[in-house]
């Protein structure tokens, strides 16, 4: 079995198939955030070879998620137009998602997109709102918090100071 580590980072057995079924899961992307894959955000937890299938576990970022069932389709439509059949697909929310999972690339994706990443969690989740958050567009720390809640369960919504631009936010969790 394939597993992220804590940084995210994919680790491959010496399976050619296995390789193949990750590629294949770094091209689904993300419902709500496009420009970033499954993979990338650490949703994708694990995946194990049965036969010509495959079995994938996911983690989805919030538990209420309502883009799972999406997820879930685009990843065994994906699996399945590459060849492998059957697939099978396991929510765990047994292990938590976490903001801190994600690398410094995936954070900058999200920034150019025009969506502020989520700083590394600090002493407790009270102390990390508490920091200041840079705008995605001209990277002013002069922001201040719209509304707690913004488009999707994982987002807020901010406003820059500097620029008078809105942005979202990504929540550190």
């Amino acid at each position: 079995m394939s597993t992220l580590d804590s940084t995210s980072t994919v680790r491959f057995s010496t399976s050619q198939r296995e390789a193949e079924v990750w590629r294949a899961l770094g091209e689904v992307a993300d419902p709500e955030i496009p420009v970033l894959s499954l993979v990338e955000l650490g949703v994708i937890r694990s995946v194990r070879l049965q036969g010509a299938g495959v079995e994938v576990e996911l983690t989805p970022t919030f538990t209420g998620c309502p883009a799972l069932e999406l997820m879930k389709e685009d990843v065994e439509k994906k699996l399945k137009s590459k060849g492998f059949e059957p697939v099978v697909i396991r929510v765990n929310h047994a292990v938590p998602w976490s903001t801190d999972n994600l690398d410094e690339a995936t954070k900058e994706k999200l920034r150019v997109f025009g969506i502020a990443p989520p700083p590394k969690t600090m002493e407790s989740l009270a102390v990390t709102l508490e920091l200041p958050v840079v705008c995605p567009f001209c990277c002013s720390a002069r922001t201040h918090l719209e509304s707690p809640f913004g488009a999707t369960l994982c987002k807020q919504i901010y406003y820059c100071d500097s620029c008078l631009q809105s942005f979202e936010r990504f929540k550190p969790l």
